[in-house]
C-alpha cells in the first residue's frame, strides 16, 4: 500500500486507497515518506549505525539472572545451539541471543498483535489498530496467561522474557537495529521491555494466517453477483476421494466409545484428553451475501506467515524404517508460506548439558523470533512436523442490532463493551467502543465497508426485518483462550507416541497437521486442534446470528479426532489434503479442503521407490521435497497438442509442449509457455465471468450486465474493473482449480468453454475454441514479457522471487529499499507441486508462497539430519547471516545439521559465554 495521506488527517481511506499493493508488505506498515526523505536520512545511515546493531558472536557476557554460565555455539551460518544447565537459563539465554539477531522483527510483531503500530508508526495504523484491537488478540494472550497456562510454562516465557530484556538494557534503538534508527529520526520511539504476553500473542497471528476456510466463504457469497448456484458449485468441487487418498486410510470412528480406533492396541495407550459434542451439519438455507467490504477488512489486516489463507499449504511426510536404508524412520517437512525477509522461521538447538528434573530439554529445530521453545524439529527420541489441516475454526454471523443490543431468538441481548485507547505517534489518542456479541467481537463497527454487508446480505423469509442493515461478528477458536503454549514446551520434551499425543492435544490453534516419527522406528500421524460442532449449518456460508439453532454446540474431543500409528503401507503423507473420507467420520471438518493434487504426487513418488522392496535416503526424500512435475499440464498438454495452429507463431510455442515431460525447471521453456496457456484457459473460461470484487484490481473489461445470462457481445456489455490484490484474485490456478476443469474436460461444448468477441478475437463456443484462443494468447503474452525468440524463454525468468524487509524495505525511499532488499531469485516448480514456488494465474508468475524452509529428519542418526532455512539467522541487513542461506534454498539443497555435542562442537565458529 502506497502512503495514505488522508489517514493521517483522520478520515477513512477508500476501498482503492487501502488497496493498492497492499500485499507487497508483510505488516502493513505505512511509513510518510518526507520522515526518512533527501540527504539527510542518509547521513544518519553511517557505518556506525550499521556495526552498532551487529551482535556479538565471541567473548563473555555478564547477565543478571542466570544461575550458571551459558555456551551458545553458532556455526558459519550463524545458525545457535545453546547450552544450559537449568530450563530457566537456557529459555533465558534463548530471549537473549533471539533479541541479537531479531528484535526488530520481535518488536513489529507484538505491535501488530496487540493493535499499537500506530506508537510506532504513526496515524497511518490507526485503522488497523482498531480492527486488531477489536478482535483482541493480546486480550485473549493475557487471559491465557492468567488463567489457562501451566505453572512450568509461565515460568519459562518469564525467562525467555528475562533475556530479551537483558538485551535491551542500556541500549538505544540505533545500536538494536538500523530500521530503529531510521524510525528514531521521525518520532524517538524506542523499544518497551518484552513480556511474557508478547510471546504468546504470536500464536494468534499465526492462527489467523492458518485460519481455515473463511476465504472461500467470503468468494462463494461474492460470486452470487454473477453466478447461478449450479455454476458456484462448479467452482467448488467435490473432493476426489476416489482418486487422491486421504491422510488416515486405516481405522475408523467408534460410536459405542465415541473415539477414534485403529484397531493396533499398541496406538491407543495413554489418556488423550478432551471434550466436545456433535452437531448437525446441514447446511442453512438462503444465506448468501455479498461480502466485498469484509473482505477488504481481511485483506487489510498484516499477514504474520501467509498470504491470508490463500496457499497457505506445506508438505509433510514420514516413512518407516521398513522402506529406508537407515532401517529407521524419515521425517520431511516443508511449510509454505508468503515470502518474508527475515524468514518468520528462526533454526536454534536447546541443549541441556544433562537432561534431568532441573533441566529436561534436548531439542532442536526452527521456532519464531519472539517465542520459547521450538516449534518444528526433534528431541533426542522424537520427530515432528507440521501441515495446515484447513479445518474450519471460522464462522461469519449477521446480527440484528437492535438499540444497545442484538437479537436472538426474538429477545433482545446486550452487547458486552470495552473501551480502547489507541496511542498514536506525532498525534493525538483516540479512544474506540469495542461491542461484542455470544459469538464474537461485532466487525462491522470498525469499518464503513461491512455496513454493505449487513445492508445487501441474502436471508431467509424467516429473517427479522434489517433495517438499516445487520451486523457482522466472527467466532473464531483462537478468540477463546487456550494451551497451545503449553503444546511447544510439552512437544520439544515428548520421549513416545503416547507423551506425542497428549502434548497434541494442548494444541489448541492453529489445527494443524502432526506427524511423527521416533527413534525406536515408530511413525504416527495425529489432527489436533479445537475444531468446533455446529447446530445448523456446516460454516461454508454466513450464519444468522439471530437464530441459535445456528451457534456451536462444543468441539470435537480429542479422542475423537483421527490419528494413525505404524500404518501397514509404511508411510503417512500430509500435504493439506482430506484428513479422512468423509463417509468414515461423523463430523464435519471443513468443506474446503486442499484437493490432494501434491499429496497424491508425494505418496505416487513413495510407492515408485519402494517397490519390489526398494528402500529410500535421505537424498531421496530432499529430491521429493523438489518435485516439478506439473499435475495440470498432464491433464492438458495432450489435448493442446491436438489443436490445429494456423499462424506460424503460436505453432512456434506450441511445439515447445512436443515431448515435455512436464518439469517446471527454472530453465524450461515449455514450462514458461504451458503456465502462460493455463493462465489464459484460466482467465478466458472463468476470470472474466467473475465478479469485479475477485478479479485484480485495475484490470479492467466489458462484461454482461447482471441480469444477462450468459456471454454477451461487447456492444451488449458494461466496463468494469477488479477490485482484489493480485495475489489474493481468482482464479489463482491451485489445485481446485485443477479440479474445475478435469470435471469439464472431456465435455466439449460446457458453457464455461464460451467466451465472448473482442475487437480482435471471434466468440469462442468449445474447449478446443477456447483453448487456441489461450494459446494464441499466451504466444504474445510471453513476446511482450520475454520476446519474440522463444529459444530465450525459460520459467524462471517469469517465476521469481523478490525478499523484501518488512517494513522500510517496502515503504521507504528506493535507495533505503536497495540497502534491505534483496533478490531476484529464478524459481523452478509451481502451484499445486511439491516444489510449491506458488504463483497467482489471475495475478501473474511472481513467487507469492514458498516453502519456508525445508528439513529431513533422520532418525537413525540424528546428526545426518539436513535443514535449510529461506534466508538466514540474522534480521540485521549488513550482517553475513542476512541471507547467506537463500541461494542454496534457491538450488534445493539442505545443509547439515548437527544435533550432538560433538557434531556441533565440530561445526562450531563462534562461542560466546553468557555468565551470571
Amino acid at each position: 500500500m502506497p502512503p495514505n495521506t488522508t489517514a493521517s488527517s483522520g478520515q477513512k481511506p477508500g476501498k482503492s486507497g487501502r488497496k493498492k499493493g497492499r500485499k507487497a508488505r508483510l505488516f502493513l506498515i505505512v511509513l510518510v515518506l518526507a520522515i526518512i526523505g533527501g540527504v539527510a536520512f542518509g547521513a544518519f545511515w553511517t557505518v556506525s549505525t550499521v556495526r552498532a546493531s551487529l551482535p556479538q558472536t565471541t567473548g563473555e557476557i555478564t547477565l543478571d539472572g542466570l544461575s550458571g554460565p551459558v555456551d551458545v555455539k553458532r556455526d558459519s551460518y550463524g545458525i545457535p545451539q545453546i547450552y544450559a544447565s537449568s530450563d530457566e537459563d537456557l529459555f533465558m539465554a534463548q530471549g537473549f541471543v533471539q533479541a541479537q539477531d531479531r528484535f526488530y522483527e520481535m518488536d513489529v510483531r507484538r505491535h501488530m498483535t496487540s493493535g499499537r503500530l500506530s506508537e510506532m508508526f504513526g496515524s497511518g495504523q490507526v485503522e488497523d489498530d482498531e480492527f486488531l484491537r477489536t478482535m483482541g488478540w493480546d486480550r485473549v494472550a493475557q487471559e491465557e496467561y492468567d488463567t489457562k497456562l501451566s505453572a512450568s510454562t509461565k515460568k519459562y516465557l518469564q525467562a525467555y522474557a528475562k533475556g530479551v530484556n537483558a538485551y535491551l538494557k542500556g541500549k538505544d534503538g540505533k545500536d538494536i537495529s538500523l530500521e530503529y534508527a531510521a524510525l528514531g529520526f521521525r518520532n524517538d520511539y524506542k523499544p518497551q521491555e518484552w513480556t511474557p504476553v508478547d510471546s504468546v500473542a504470536w500464536l494468534k497471528a499465526m492462527a489467523w494466517d492458518l485460519r481455515g476456510n473463511m476465504q472461500d466463504e467470503i468468494d462463494r457469497s461474492l460470486m452470487t453477483s454473477r453466478l447461478g448456484p449450479q455454476q458456484i458449485a462448479d467452482l467448488y468441487p467435490d473432493y476426489p476421494y476416489s482418486r487422491n487418498q486421504t491422510i488416515v486410510q486405516e481405522g475408523e470412528y467408534d460410536d459405542a466409545t465415541q473415539s477414534w480406533v485403529q484397531g493396533d492396541s499398541t496406538a491407543t495407550t495413554g489418556s488423550v484428553a478432551g471434550t466436545g459434542l456433535a452437531g448437525n451439519t446441514t447446511a442453512p438455507a438462503g444465506l448468501e451475501s455479498q461480502l466485498s467490504g469484509l473482505y477488504d477488512v481481511l485483506d487489510d489486516l498484516p499477514t504474520a506467515v501467509g498470504v491470508n489463507g490463500n496457499g497457505i499449504g506445506s508438505n509433510s511426510w514420514v516413512v518407516d524404517g521398513d522402506h529406508t536404508i537407515t532401517g529407521k524412520p524419515l521425517l520431511a517437512n516443508d511449510p509454505h508460506l508468503s515470502p518474508s525477509l527475515p524468514s518468520v522461521w528462526y533454526q536454534m538447538g536447546l541443549h541441556c548439558t544433562t537432561v534431568s528434573a532441573t533441566c529436561q530439554y534436548d531439542v532442536s529445530g526452527y521456532t519464531f523470533a519472539g517465542m520459547p521453545g521450538v516449534i518444528i524439529g526433534h528431541n533426542q527420541d522424537i520427530s515432528w512436523g507440521m501441515t495446515n489441516s484447513g479445518a474450519d475454526v471460522t464462522d461469519l454471523y449477521l446480527e440484528k442490532l437492535t438499540g444497545d443490543g442484538y437479537q436472538v431468538d426474538g429477545k433482545v441481548k446486550p452487547f458486552t463493551t470495552r473501551k480502547e485507547t489507541i496511542k498514536v505517534a506525532g498525534g493525538e489518542s483516540k479512544t474506540i467502543v469495542v461491542r461484542e456479541t455470544d459469538n464474537g467481537p461485532l466487525l462491522s463497527d470498525r469499518y464503513d465497508d461491512l455496513v454493505k454487508v449487513g445492508e445487501k446480505a441474502t436471508v431467509d423469509s424467516a429473517a427479522p426485518d434489517r433495517g438499516d442493515g445487520y451486523g457482522v461478528s466472527l467466532r473464531w477458536t483462537a478468540l477463546e483462550p487456550g494451551n497451545s503454549m503449553d503444546a511447544v514446551f510439552e512437544l520439544d520434551k515428548a520421549s513416545n507416541w503416547t507423551e506425542f499425543r497428549n502434548a497434541s492435544a494442548s494444541f489448541d490453534v492453529p489445527s494443524q497437521n502432526l506427524t511423527y516419527a521416533d527413534t525406536a522406528g515408530n511413525i504416527g500421524y495425529q489432527l489436533p486442534g479445537k475444531i468446533p460442532t455446529r447446530g445448523k449449518g456446516d460454516g461454508s456460508l454466513p450464519a444468522p446470528g439471530w437464530d441459535s439453532e445456528y451457534n456451536w454446540t462444543g468441539y470435537i474431543k480429542q479422542a475423537e479426532l483421527p490419528y494413525e500409528y505404524n500404518p501397514d503401507r509404511g508411510y503417512i503423507v500430509t500435504a493439506n489434503q482430506a484428513v479422512v473420507d468423509e463417509d468414515k467420520y461423523p463430523y464435519t471438518l471443513t468443506t474446503d479442503w486442499g484437493y490432494g493434487t501434491r499429496s497424491q504426487r508425494i505418496s505416487d513418488l513413495i510407492e515408485s521407490k519402494i517397490k519390489d522392496g526398494g528402500k529410500i535416503s535421505t537424498e531421496d526424500m530432499r529430491q521429493m521435497q523438489l518435485d516439478n512435475s506439473s499435475e495440470i499440464a498432464k491433464l492438458l498438454v495432450p489435448k493442446l497438442l491436438k489443436i490445429d495452429v494456423a499462424d506460424p507463431d503460436v505453432r512456434e510455442a506450441q511445439k515447445l509442449l512436443e515431448g515435455w515431460d512436464y518439469t517446471q525447471d527454472a530453465d524450461s521453456a515449455a514450462a514458461a509457455y504451458f503456465n502462460s496457456v493455463w493462465r489464459n484457459i484460466l482467465k478466458l473460461a472463468f476470470g472474466n465471468k467473475l465478479p469485479k470484487e475477485l478479479r485484480v484490481e485495475g484490470q479492467c473489461l466489458n462484461v454482461a450486465p447482471v441480469d444477462t445470462t450468459g456471454p454477451a457481445d461487447e456492444d451488449q456489455t458494461v466496463r468494469e474493473c477488479g477490485q482484489r490484490a493480485a495475489d489474493q484474485a481468482q482464479p489463482d490456478g491451485g489445485d481446485r482449480w485443477f479440479e474445475v476443469v478435469r470435471n469439464i474436460i472431456d465435455d466439449e461444448d460446457n458453457d464455461w468453454w464460451k467466451a465472448p468477441k473482442t475487437r480482435l478475437d471471434k466468440a469462442t463456443d468449445t474447449r478446443d475454441e477456447l483453448f487456441g484462443r489461450a494459446m494464441k494468447d499466451a504466444r504474445w503474452e510471453l513476446t511482450a514479457k520475454l520476446g519474440k525468440d522463444i529459444d530465450t524463454w525459460n520459467w524462471g525468468r517469469l517465476h521469481r522471487l523478490f525478499l523484501k524487509n518488512q517494513t522500510l524495505g517496502t515503504e521507504g525511499p528506493a535507495y533505503v529499499q536497495y540497502m534491505l532488499n534483496r533478490g531476484p531469485w529464478k524459481l523452478s516448480g509451481g502451484e499445486a507441486t511439491v516444489n510449491a514456488t506458488g504463483w497467482n494465474a489471475a495475478g501473474g508468475y511472481g513467487v507469492v508462497w514458498v516453502p519456508s524452509m525445508r528439513m529431513v529428519v533422520n532418525l537413525g542418526d540424528l546428526d545426518k539430519s539436513k535443514w535449510i532455512n529461506l534466508t538466514g539467522a540474522s534480521g540485521h541487513a549488513y550482517s553475513a547471516h542476512y541471507t547467506d542461506q537463500t541461494e542454496i534454498w534457491a538450488e534445493g539443497q539442505l545443509l547439515d545439521w548437527s544435533f550432538s555435542k560433538d557434531a556441533v562442537d565440530k561445526g562450531t565458529s563462534d562461542t560466546l559465554v553468557l555468565k551470571p
